[in-house]
């Protein structure tokens, strides 16, 4: 999974959550999806701060994770 598929799961997770939650209340399971988009949020960051040490290291040739992350981050 990509920095970017990562980021991505983690906003399908929350609303994933915020589903359970308006339709059985507060609890019901939605600590535990919002505990896997906490990790999946947590993995994209790191792939987010390490890309430009990647890309230092080996060069810009590959301008496709830079515009999967636009993608990712895009409204």
């Amino acid at each position: 999974m990509t920095g970017p598929d990562h980021f991505r799961e983690s906003e399908r997770l929350i609303e994933q959550a915020h589903q359970v939650q308006a339709d059985n209340g507060p609890g019901c399971g939605s600590e535990e999806i919002l505990t896997e988009a906490s990790v999946h949020a947590t993995l994209a960051l790191a792939a987010a701060t390490a890309y430009p040490a990647i890309r230092d290291y080996w060069g810009d040739e590959d301008t496709v994770v830079s515009r999967e992350w636009v993608t990712a981050v895009a409204p």
